[in-house]
């Protein structure tokens, strides 16, 4: 199992339409496109209050090249995103790792 860590830093006064897309638009699109969500998190206490971090679990890379690439793709999600930033980017920044669990961690 690989996971997929996605930082958004979110432009000001954006969050609220960064979170109504995610809720109304990519989590459905996710789950359609059998993608798995392992968690989306904003940040509770810290230095940047600013972002978004979410995590999505992969069988392999080779999945995840297979799936991605057909989300992006997917005219509803093309559409979706285009309207959702008619007022200018959500996001400054997409900070993205690929994690492979440690050989000791107990989420595998």
């Amino acid at each position: 199992m690989l996971y997929e860590y996605r930082r958004y830093e979110v432009n000001p006064g954006k969050k609220p339409e960064l979170d109504a897309r995610f809720r109304d638009l990519t989590l459905p699109l996710w789950e359609k496109h059998g993608m798995k969500a392992v968690g989306l998190f904003d940040v509770e206490v810290g230095t940047m209050t600013n972002e978004f971090h979410y995590i999505l679990a992969w069988e392999s890379l080779a999945e995840r090249e297979r799936i991605f690439p057909q989300f992006l793709a997917d005219p509803e999600w093309v559409e979706g995103r285009a309207a959702s930033e008619a007022n200018g980017p959500l996001a400054l920044r997409v900070h993205n790792q690929i994690w492979r669990p440690a050989p000791f961690s107990p989420l595998r």
